[in-house]
C-alpha cells in the first residue's frame, strides 16, 4: 500500500477502505507521509467527497489518535453542546448552568477563538482568577459535586484531527462536509458525553452559508454520532446578525449573567431555552420538551441558574461573583456606529461585526496573539429596530485606537436601511435528529 495509490483512487472517485484510512492517518501522524502528500489527497477528497463508511472510519482514526475521557463515573446521563461557530456565540456560558440547575449534568470540554469566531475558554478566562485547565479527575470531581464544568481539552484529544486540520487550513480544504463531521464528532465522541446537540450556524457570520448547506451538514452530523452510539440532535439556527447584543469576551459574560437573571436580549434567551429544553428530552430528564422548557424558564426565575454559575466559576478559582462581573469596566469606548439615515434597520453584516471585535482586540488570528479580555462591541440596535439618523447602533470598546476610524467604516458599510418596517430574522430555522 502506498499514499500515491490512494490518492489515485479517491482522484477518480472511488471508495477508500477503512484499512487504507488507518494506514493514511497512522502514516501521516508518525511522519511515513508527508504534508505533500496528504495535501494532495485532501483536495481530492475536497472534489469527490467521502461516503458514510469513509467518514466513519476517518472519524474513528481521528477519535483513537490520542486519549479518550472515560466519563462513566458522572452519575446520570451527561449531556454536552457543539456550535459551529459564529459571532456573539454565549450559549455555553447560559446553556451548562441552565441544563445542571434542572437536574441534568453539563460537561463541556471547550475550545479557543481564532478569527472572528469567539472561544467559550476565553470569554471565561475573562474572569478573574477562573482556571479552565482542569484535569480529567477534577473535571469529573466538579461535575459531579455541582453538575457543571467548562474546561479545556486534554493535550493529547485527537492529535490526529489537529494535525490535520491545520494543514486543511492551510490548503482552502477546510469547507467539506465530511471532513468537518469527522472533525466535530471525533473531538466530542473522545470526551466521552452520553447525549450531544449540535447548534449548527447559517448566515452571513456563519461557516455555513445556506440552509442547505446547514442540513447537509446537521444531517452528517446526526447520522455520524447515532454510528458512534450516541445520542445526537442538531438544531440549524440563524447567524445572519449577531446573536445577543455583545460581542467580545468579558461583554459576554456579562451578557450570559443578565440572561440567567432573566434581563437578557430575548434571541439568546429563546435559542438557550430551546437548545436545553431539547437536551433534557435526548437526556431523558423529561419526556416533552414543553416540560423541560418550563423547567427551565422556572429555574431563572427562582434564581437557580445564575447560583449554578456561580457555582461552577467559584469552584474553576474565580475571585469575583456574577454581581462583580457586572460591575467590571469593559476597555474604552473607542468610537460609536451611527445611523446614517431614519428607518429600519434591515441588515447587519455579522461577519464583519465579528471581524471588527477581533481588530479590537477580542480575537486572535494566531493561537499566540494576545486576547484583550474588555474589547468588544455592544449591539444598541439590531435588524428590525426603527432608527434615526446619527442614533447609536454600536458601540466599540477597546484599548487601540489606530484602526477606529477604519474598523467603524467598514461596519458602516454593511448596514442596510429601509423605510418600511422589516422583520427580525428567524432565529431556529429547522430540527434534525
Amino acid at each position: 500500500m502506498h499514499i500515491n495509490e490512494l490518492i489515485e483512487k479517491k482522484k477518480h472517485g472511488q471508495d477508500l477502505s477503512s484499512e487504507e484510512i488507518h494506514y493514511w492517518i497512522q502514516g501521516y501522524l508518525k511522519g511515513d507521509i508527508k504534508d505533500y502528500q496528504v495535501s494532495a489527497l485532501l483536495m481530492a477528497i475536497y472534489f469527490q467527497g467521502l461516503n458514510e463508511k469513509e467518514t466513519y472510519d476517518l472519524t474513528n482514526e481521528l477519535l483513537h489518535s490520542g486519549d479518550t475521557v472515560d466519563l462513566s463515573s458522572i452519575q446520570g446521563i451527561k449531556v454536552d453542546k457543539h456550535s459551529t461557530g459564529g459571532v456573539g456565540d454565549t450559549t455555553s456560558l447560559v446553556l451548562g448552568p441552565l441544563v445542571a440547575a434542572a437536574g441534568c449534568p453539563f460537561a463541556k470540554m471547550s475550545g479557543r477563538g481564532l478569527g472572528h469566531t469567539g472561544g467559550t475558554l476565553d470569554k471565561l478566562e475573562a474572569i478573574q482568577g477562573l482556571s479552565v485547565d482542569l484535569s480529567v479527575q477534577d473535571f469529573i470531581k466538579q461535575v459531579n459535586e455541582i453538575g457543571l464544568a467548562i474546561a479545556g481539552q486534554t493535550a493529547n484529544i485527537t492529535p490526529g484531527d489537529k494535525k490535520l486540520y491545520s494543514l486543511r487550513d492551510a490548503t482552502q480544504t477546510v469547507d467539506n462536509i465530511s471532513l468537518i463531521a469527522a472533525s466535530i464528532l471525533s473531538k466530542k465522541i473522545a470526551i466521552g458525553s452520553d447525549a450531544l446537540i449540535l447548534d449548527v450556524k447559517v448566515g452571513d457570520g456563519a461557516f455555513m452559508k445556506t440552509k442547505e448547506e446547514a442540513e447537509k451538514l446537521s444531517t452528517a452530523l446526526v447520522k455520524l454520532g447515532k454510528a458512534f452510539n450516541r445520542n445526537v440532535m442538531a438544531l440549524i439556527t440563524s447567524m445572519e446578525e449577531p446573536l445577543g447584543q455583545a460581542v467580545g469576551n468579558l461583554i459576554e459574560v456579562q451578557e450570559a449573567i443578565r440572561v440567567l437573571m432573566g434581563q437578557g436580549p430575548q434571541d439568546l434567551e429563546d435559542l438557550c431555552l430551546n437548545l436545553g429544553a431539547k437536551v433534557l428530552v435526548l437526556a431523558k430528564k423529561f419526556d416533552q420538551e414543553d416540560q423541560a422548557l418550563e423547567a427551565l424558564k422556572e429555574t431563572i426565575k427562582n434564581g437557580q441558574a445564575l447560583a449554578k454559575f456561580n457555582e461552577m466559576i467559584k469552584a474553576q478559582g474565580a475571585q469575583i461573583d456574577a454581581q462583580g462581573l457586572l460591575d467590571q469596566d469593559l476597555s474604552p469606548l473607542l468610537g460609536q456606529v451611527t445611523a446614517q439615515e431614519d428607518g429600519y434597520l434591515a441588515s447587519l453584516h455579522a461577519l464583519t461585526i465579528g471581524e471588527a471585535a477581533r481588530r479590537l482586540g477580542a480575537g486572535r488570528l494566531s493561537m499566540e496573539d494576545v486576547i484583550d479580555p474588555g474589547a468588544g462591541i455592544y449591539l444598541v440596535k439590531k435588524i428590525g429596530q426603527k432608527v434615526t439618523k446619527g442614533e447609536t447602533i454600536l458601540e466599540l470598546y477597546g484599548k487601540d485606537s489606530s484602526e477606529i476610524q477604519e474598523i467603524i467604516q467598514d461596519i458602516q458599510a454593511g448596514i442596510t436601511y429601509s423605510k418600511d418596517p422589516v422583520q427580525a430574522p428567524t432565529l431556529i430555522l429547522h430540527e434534525v435528529r
